[in-house]
């Protein structure tokens, strides 16, 4: 097991159910529908990379290997900048704040996702066991 992956796939899984339940009864009535679709995009995107966490934790046993420690860390920086700057898009777009640098975040999370997915099967690839 690889106790960052684990761990970090636990807390934002919790944070995940928090927030989505916040986003569906707390937001409904301050943002607009749009928005709240957007928040709720970061939510559904911070759930399926806390899974990709907890998956590659327990592959780790396997198969371990520095890919498997960069994909754990390269999900928690797409964790944070995709999820954490839709949820700061959505609240700035609902107050009307210019939304500055935090559109440009996104796409850089995204990047870390599709990096920690290629690492993930980088590290199961290069393991000696079938």
């Amino acid at each position: 097991m690889f106790k960052p992956a684990i761990v970090g796939g636990a807390i934002f899984g919790a944070l995940a159910v928090a927030l989505g339940a916040f986003g569906a009864h707390g937001l409904k009535n301050i943002l607009s529908p749009e928005l709240i679709e957007i928040y709720m995009k970061g939510v559904t995107y911070q759930f399926y990379h806390c899974f990709a966490l907890l998956a590659t934790g327990l592959v780790y046993v396997h198969a371990k290997s520095k890919q498997l420690e960069w994909a754990t860390y390269a999900f928690i920086i797409g964790i944070i900048l995709f999820s954490g700057s839709l949820y700061a898009l959505s609240f700035l777009k609902s107050t009307g704040v210019g939304l500055g640098p935090v559109g440009i975040i996104t796409p850089f999370g995204g990047l870390f996702f599709i990096a920690g997915w290629l690492l993930l099967a980088m590290g199961v690839a290069k393991s000696s066991k079938q």
